[in-house]
């Protein structure tokens, strides 16, 4: 399991990659035309789908690498079972939020896709946009999944 959600999270952080390139291109060459003539069209809309990209893209790969934001002043202080239990708890309630994120996420893109919304100066579909974003946050779910798996299982004995 451990290897498929490299090869997925791989893949995952080489096109976010790709779009953070992609914005860091796109927002030079809107200051430069900005300097000499008119800005770049649609340059808003894109570095917010981009964006969007980028930071969904990127989610599984900061849990994965345990990157995340971690108070545990508090925590460090309980026994070890507490603690175990309580990386159970964290790991089961994200994993149930980010599934649903990803299943409403992934509903808004049927809706979008369904109605043909674009946006209004690039005349740009969203709905490829929104759907990389659920699959962003389905990422993180599985991430969350396999860490509940690593809970769950018996530590160790530790050498005395």
């Amino acid at each position: 399991m451990n290897r498929f959600l490299s090869r997925i999270d791989a893949v995952l952080v080489l096109v976010g990659g790709i779009f953070l390139v992609a914005m860091i291109l796109l927002t030079t060459g809107n200051i430069v035309s900005r300097l000499i003539w008119v800005p770049i069209p649609g340059t808003f809309e894109l570095m917010g789908f981009f964006g969007a990209i980028v930071t969904s893209f990127a989610l599984g790969y900061t849990q994965r690498q345990k990157g995340h934001i971690a108070v545990d002043i508090l925590i460090g202080a309980f026994p070890r079972r507490v603690k175990k239990a309580l990386e159970c708890f964290n790991s089961l309630l994200c994993l149930l939020f980010f599934c649903l994120i990803a299943w409403q996420v992934a509903e808004k893109a049927r809706t979008l896709q369904a109605t043909g919304e674009v946006t209004e100066t690039l005349r740009i579909v969203y709905h490829p946009f929104t759907y990389g974003v659920a699959v962003g946050c389905g990422f993180l779910a599985l991430v969350f999944l396999w860490d509940l798996i690593n809970a769950l299982r018996p530590a160790a004995k530790e050498k005395s």
